[in-house]
Parts: structure tokens; sequence; C-alpha cells
């Protein structure tokens, strides 16, 4: 049986070894990206000076609003609990686009989007460099992740039964990395330990990562936890008599009052979200409505008391990223992620070693 696992685990690895590496080594590049994107373009991310008092919301977003083509709106702002930080505001087009305000002096910093770099690294991660096809096209780059992806889990749980030692004392040799020894035990090693140390967190991200490759993978997997999937909402449509932001800085001013311990509130047409966790399920929010005609809070909506359809989504996203456990959790998947990539190249190396050694014999 052991022989079968090893070959399936060989001639799986073969044809899609590259195209794992570069899934989990753009993976790695994206667990950081907000951090590095604060630290290299801080005077667009945060203000210049903090002033005595913020500017009021509806004027701020009456600013922005002057300053885009016809056809775009602002869709909502989100104003964070680090006054240091400037207001962002979500357009209606491109798809999640937003740009940034210095809610002091109302100045618009710019567009809030991905470096080239970080761009890059999302379309590889994703779709392999690929672009969504129009219409009903097929998504190639999408299908072809996703299948790599799924066979990865595969490779993974073949690897551990191949490589898992029968007794304590091997399992702390497979563990060791010997440096002294040559290359090749250096590659040997580098791939049973690296394979051995992370196996689990790779096959955590393999598996909750299939969700945005394949619909009937989601619905399978939302299923096991018991949640049907659920359409999502349309926003609150509001009457032109009035600006659907007329009323924002007081349903503000009303959620920061009674939520002092947030990391953020968010307002829309209509909506409002206040984020609160920096554990646990990192998109996990309290959710209100409002009547955009009084800004009176019409209705509201606590996390813990949400439908289990309504955190999943959030908490699959901080599994996979590894958010959910702060700096230390999104550490150990930036290194698990890099190992990943290295997988596939040093079992390349051994792959051929073998087979340059048998035909010397």
């Amino acid at each position: 049986m052991k022989q079968l696992f090893r070959k399936l685990h060989l001639w799986l690895s073969i044809p899609f070894g590259i195209i794992i590496t570069l899934i989990c080594f753009s993976g790695a590049m994206l667990v950081f990206e907000q951090e590095v994107m604060r630290f290299t373009h801080r005077s667009l991310y945060y203000v210049d000076e903090v002033g005595n008092k913020p500017l009021p919301v509806e004027g701020l977003v009456a600013r922005a609003q002057a300053n885009l083509p016809n056809d775009v709106t602002v869709q909502s702002v989100t104003i964070y609990h680090d006054s240091k930080q400037a207001y962002r505001m979500s357009l209606s087009k491109p798809p999640k686009s937003a740009l940034l305000i210095d809610q002091y002096t109302g100045e618009i910093k710019g567009r809030a989007q991905r470096t080239p770099f970080f761009s890059t690294m999302f379309r590889l991660h994703r779709w392999l460099l690929g672009s969504r096809p129009d219409g009903d096209g097929i998504f190639w780059g999408k299908i072809i992740v996703g299948t790599s992806t799924l066979l990865f889990a595969l490779i993974l749980v073949t690897g551990i039964i191949i490589w898992w030692p029968r007794t304590i004392k091997g399992l702390k040799n497979s563990l060791k990395i010997k440096f002294r020894n040559g290359w090749h035990r250096l590659w040997h090693g580098l791939h049973i330990a690296g394979g051995m140390y992370a196996s689990a967190l790779l096959l955590v991200m393999a598996l909750t990562g299939l969700t945005w490759s394949f619909n009937w993978y989601r619905t399978a997997f939302y299923k096991t936890f018991g949640v049907e999937i659920q359409q999502r909402g349309n926003l609150q449509k509001v009457s032109n008599d009035i600006h659907p932001y007329s009323n924002w800085q007081q349903v503000y001013t009303t959620l920061a009052t009674d939520n002092p311990d947030n990391l953020s509130i968010t307002i829309g047409n209509g909506t409002a979200t206040v984020s609160r966790n920096q554990y646990g399920n990192t998109r996990g929010s309290d959710k209100y409505t409002f009547d955009p005609h009084t800004g009176e809070i019409t209705e509201s909506t606590q996390y813990h008391n949400l439908p289990q359809s309504g955190k999943i989504r959030g908490w699959i996203y901080s599994v996979h990223t590894g958010t959910f456990g702060g700096t230390v959790t999104r550490i150990l998947w930036f290194i698990a992620a890099l190992l990943g990539a290295t997988l596939p190249i040093t079992g390349y190396y051994l792959w051929i070693k073998r087979i340059v050694s048998k035909k010397r014999k």
C-alpha cells in the first residue's frame, strides 16, 4: 500500500510541482501585504498631522464626490479607531476601488490600490496570472489553480503516509535538517523535514483555499459545517430627495459612542458595521441598519448572534490567511507557505538524483 502512495505522490508532483511552488510562494508574499503597503506608502494611509477634530463625514464625502467622474459614487466610508489613519471611501467602480482622504484637512491623498508587485502576486496566487473571461468562457487560470490545489492536498496526505516514521526516534531524525553531510542529505532533509513541519498548515490552507476555486467544493464545505450558502443582499435604496450620506456623521457618532472598543466603523447606504475583532474571525463585525432620512439606528445584530452563514465566510478567510491568531499565526503561515514553495523544488532534485544514480549503475 505504501508503494502505491509513493507512486501517487511522485506522479502527481511531477506535472503540478511548479504550479504548486508558484501558488505557495505568491501566497506567502501576500501574508503581510497590508503591513508592507502601510510602511512603504505611509503618506497615503496616514494623515500628516492629527488635528483637534475631524471634519464632518458628509463634508468629506461631498468633497471626494466632487473630484470623481459623474458615473462614480462613494458607496461607503470606513473610519478607523486609530486617529492617525486616513478615512477610506469605497467607490462604485471599478470593483473594490477606494480612495483615502485626510479627515482633518479634507485632502484627497490618493487611490488605495495594490502595487504592481502585489497585484501580480494576487493574480498568480488566484488565477496563475490569467484573466476572467468575458461571458460564459472557461476561466482556465482559476481551474488550473483549483485543480493544482486539490492535488496538492492529496500530495501532502500521501507524503505524510510515506515519510511518517514508525518510532519516536525515527520521528526525531526525520525532523532534523543536516547541513554538514553534503548537498544530497541537505536537500533530502529540507524535503522530508520541511514537509513534516509544514504539511498540517499547508493542508489547512489548501482545503480552505479551494472554496474560492470550485462552487461544488464550497457548497460541500459549507454543508460540512451545517451551513447553507445564501445570496448577498442588495444595498438599501435611498430616495433621491436627500443625499444618501446626509446623516452618516450622526450614525458614526452614535456607533462610536456605543462601541468605544471598535477597530473601525464602516457606514454605507442605510447599513453600517462595527469591527472590533483582533483575533478569531477577523472579518467578523456587528451589523446595523439605519434610516437614511434621519440617521436613526433601526436594527442591530451583534456578531455572536449572527447565523453561521454570516460567519463562515470570514472564518474561512481568517484561517486561510492565518490572521485569526494575530501576528504569531501569520508568521507561521508565512513560513509554512515558503516551505510549501520549496517542497516541489527539493522533490524534483531528489527525483532527478535518483534517476541519474540508476543510470550510473
